[in-house]
């Protein structure tokens, strides 16, 4: 019973109204700096509203981002590898799955010469994952598409690739490269596109920003648009980034083959993979002032799922909405019923102006952090730099509050889990009678056995220790009872 007070102060929890949506929180904190996060020994755990820790998961390396809870009860985990072959800002390098009992299903590594695994990844409906990676480029091969100047002393270029990776083959089944969907206006002797960069919104200018820099979390780089989230759409088949150093999300077409995706025809939208939609930052493409300028420095894109609040539209973490606020930010693209997105010959892409924006209680982070809509409605939002979680109302009441104790410690993302939506393992937990149904009967049976009216097999004593502490108590009673909540 000590341990699990001492648990239960380790992770305070503020609950602060009924309109709190009931589901179990999974973070990965790690240390801040050296490369955005990272290092050795990451835990990742999954809690409930009230603090209580239900599960958690180790791994040898430090988290790169958040993890992802699958319906089968096992997490993917992005982690950071000991010796990138490039190095920045949320640096990764490695992709695990591991299940409800830690097993290592699969590990995949993204760190070699060409490829370095950076920030987020996405779980598919399909088994599979999107994996953000760097792609190196050397200088020389730069100024052959078209780029004018570099900023760093590695004489490098680092691009972006969007690798989908099947556990099942092992291997990169279906595979993105920013490097093809560039423009540029200097003359068709270059291997970018050649044109004017404001008849293009569906390409990238080479001669955007800067590439990189002589100095950085991990030292020099050739970090260039720096994506630091991935999101898909299974209803569109499209897939969502962000970019930081742009202020920019985008939109691609997931439909094409590795071929189409490399090119500009093909797929659903017959755009090949050229740039469906972008938004936040029109002056990128020339089509648009400093005040059509919505993001800045931005992360966590993602499209609100079907049947919630919202549902279609993008939320996300704006960490620059002012000069020393942050804010979630929901807003509404223009989506045409074919898949494609509206523009005006000449305009920038709608909106112009977000829906939703909370922004209230010095919400503030400068690196990574994200929101995600809930079903009931709420939003949870994570400031990175403070390990600070705050779920929301759309009417911008705080209902619930986690605040992760300790200096030097960030929680890159995070987001809520609905229990009716877990299976696997812990779904069988609390069917202390396994009678496949958890109600007030397994709740005295567990009962019986805290007052020692009763003792279970071993079967029972797996089943009614819902927090794996290798004790059953009054918090395996509530963690049973909030599933009976829930259900």
């Amino acid at each position: 019973m000590h341990k699990k007070l001492l648990i239960l102060i380790f992770f305070p929890i503020l609950l602060l109204t009924q309109e709190v949506f009931d589901g179990l929180l999974l973070f990965s904190p790690t240390t801040s700096g050296g490369g955005g996060g990272g290092g050795s020994n990451g835990t990742t755990y999954l809690q409930d509203n009230e603090g209580n820790i239900v599960h958690t998961w180790s791994f040898t390396n430090g988290a790169a981002s958040m993890p992802y809870l699958l319906p089968d009860s096992s997490i993917i985990y992005p982690y950071r590898v000991s010796n990138p072959t490039m190095n920045s800002g949320g640096v990764g390098g490695g992709v695990a799955q591991l299940s409800w009992d830690g097993q290592i299903l699969w590990n995949y590594v993204v760190s070699n010469e060409n490829y370095q695994h950076h920030h987020d990844v996405e779980p598919l409906p399909n088994g599979n994952v999107l994996i953000i990676a760097w792609e190196n480029f050397s200088w020389s091969e730069a100024q052959a598409m078209g780029r004018t100047s570099i900023n760093n002393p590695l004489n490098q270029m680092w691009s972006e690739a969007i690798l989908e990776y099947d556990p099942i083959q092992d291997e990169i089944v279906w595979e993105w490269h920013l490097w093809d969907h560039l423009v540029q206006d200097r003359g068709p002797e270059y291997g970018a596109t050649y044109g004017a960069i404001s008849d293009h919104p569906e390409l990238l200018n080479i001669n955007q920003g800067n590439v990189g820099s002589s100095g950085g979390p991990g030292g020099p780089n050739a970090d260039w648009i720096h994506i630091n989230a991935v999101a898909y759409n299974p209803i569109l088949d499209q897939i969502a980034f962000s970019s930081r150093h742009f202020d920019e999300i985008f939109v691609i077409d997931h439909s094409t083959t590795t071929e189409e995706a490399a090119s500009h025809t093909g797929g659903n939208s017959g755009m090949g993979g050229d740039f469906l939609y972008r938004w936040g930052n029109p002056q990128n493409y020339g089509r648009g002032t400093a005040s059509d300028k919505k993001l800045e420095s931005q992360h966590g894109i993602n499209w609100i799922p079907e049947g919630y609040p919202g549902s279609g539209n993008f939320i996300l973490f704006n960490n620059g909405y002012t000069n020393n606020t942050s804010a979630a930010m929901e807003f509404v693209p223009p989506l045409n019923d074919d898949g494609t997105y509206d523009i005006s010959t000449g305009e920038p892409f709608e909106p112009s102006n977000a829906i939703w924006i909370y922004t209230q209680n010095g919400v503030q982070s400068d690196v990574q952090s994200g929101a995600f809509r809930l079903p009931n409605g709420n939003t949870i939002i994570t400031e990175a730099d403070d390990a600070y979680v705050v779920e929301v109302t759309l009417d911008g009441e705080i209902v619930w509050v986690y605040d992760y104790p300790g200096n030097n410690t960030m929680i890159a993302r995070c987001n809520k889990y609905d229990l009716t939506n877990l299976g696997g393992e812990y779904n069988n937990l609390g069917d202390i009678n396994s009678d496949n149904i958890i109600n007030v009967l397994d709740v005295i049976q567990v009962i019986n056995f805290i007052l020692g009216t009763s003792n279970p097999d071993e079967t029972q004593s797996i089943l009614a220790d819902l927090n794996e502490d290798e004790l059953i108590n009054v918090t395996d009673i509530i963690l049973i009872v909030n599933i009976i909540l829930i259900g």
